[in-house]
């Protein structure tokens, strides 16, 4: 399969060589989403920005979460707020409100909910950062989507709320299994007890901006495909998607390379490339006077090395 093949075949055939593949856990926060808004809806934003981030912000939400199940994906799990926002000042109150309620109360996404059969969970220790806030009705709004959508079985997405950092949870996991069962928990019943249900480990990882990986907890095994988009997350449209894809399917190689059936041609072209990019870093950036991150081309290739996607 050629990556230009795969770009133009239609959603449907996408989406069985992805299922063929295998189930797939994708995590995708959905990072940038201010600068996205400011820059592509600037009037709305001059007029209402709370209203503006909940109400387009929100669909863009919602037509990303469709491209990935449209797609083959069956599992996302998105984080979509941390402790640090909770510590911004009043100026967010309005919005962290309304926000962190967004997923469960929007008809938009309720909609999304009832047309897609999407089974929504909320994972993280949003109740013990929630509960000390005015922002404890939240809690009950979580709960609510789980109960609403508890019969949906054909996709599944796990909204993060603070979900930055497992270690208490999980502690109170196993003393709690402990003093009902006498043993402690295996590692299935860690995962099933945190996230409501079992998930399997993450396929690959989708970022935004500098470089990492985060709010995964439990089911990062060190062998997910990561990719970092250079624009804003809500900018991800069909073909970034596909090539993400592609190179999840195709491109990397699942188990380890085999050195002894490369040739002569094969080490030199490899030692081309390392040649050309002793000193490169992927990663690396510049930092803008406002404090944003820029990241820089780093990967130069050789003339030796031929660009090209091998057959399935």
């Amino acid at each position: 399969m050629e990556l230009e093949t795969f770009l133009h075949l239609p959603t449907e055939e996408v989406a069985c060589i992805v299922r063929d593949a295998g189930p797939k856990v994708c995590v995708f926060p959905i990072n940038g989403t201010r600068r996205w808004l400011i820059l592509e809806h600037p009037e709305a934003v001059a007029e209402d920005f709370v209203e503006a981030y909940l109400n387009i912000a929100g669909r863009r939400h919602v037509e990303l979460y469709r491209l990935f199940f449209d797609h083959g994906i069956d599992t996302l799990l998105t984080p979509v707020f941390g402790p640090d926002i909770l510590a911004r000042g009043e100026g967010y109150d309005e919005l962290i409100r309304d926000g962190l309620s967004w997923f469960a109360r929007g008809q938009d996404f309720l909609d999304f909910y009832d047309a897609y059969d999407v089974r929504v969970r909320v994972y993280g220790d949003y109740r013990r950062y929630l509960e000390p806030t005015p922002y404890a009705e939240v809690i009950d709004d979580c709960e609510a989507i789980e109960q609403r959508t508890a019969s949906h079985s054909r996709y599944r997405i796990f909204f993060g709320i603070c979900a930055h950092d497992a270690a208490e949870t999980v502690a109170e996991i196993g003393v709690r299994f402990h003093q009902m069962h006498g043993q402690l928990p295996t590692k299935r019943e860690i995962i099933e007890a945190y996230y409501g249900e079992y998930v399997a480990p993450v396929d690959f990882f989708i970022g935004f901006d500098k470089f990492a990986a985060f709010d995964m907890p439990l089911v990062a095994t060190g062998n997910e495909d990561l990719y970092f988009t250079v624009a804003p997350s809500p900018y991800l449209h069909a073909r970034q998607l596909r090539t993400i894809l592609f190179d999840h399917i195709y491109a990397r190689p699942k188990g380890e390379s085999s050195y002894t059936d490369m040739t002569e041609v094969d080490w030199a072209t490899m030692r081309d490339f390392y040649q050309a990019n002793i000193g490169n870093t992927s990663g690396i950036g510049i930092s803008h006077r406002t404090g944003i991150w820029y990241p820089l081309p780093q990967v130069q290739f050789s003339d030796k090395l031929t660009l090209h996607c091998t057959d399935r």
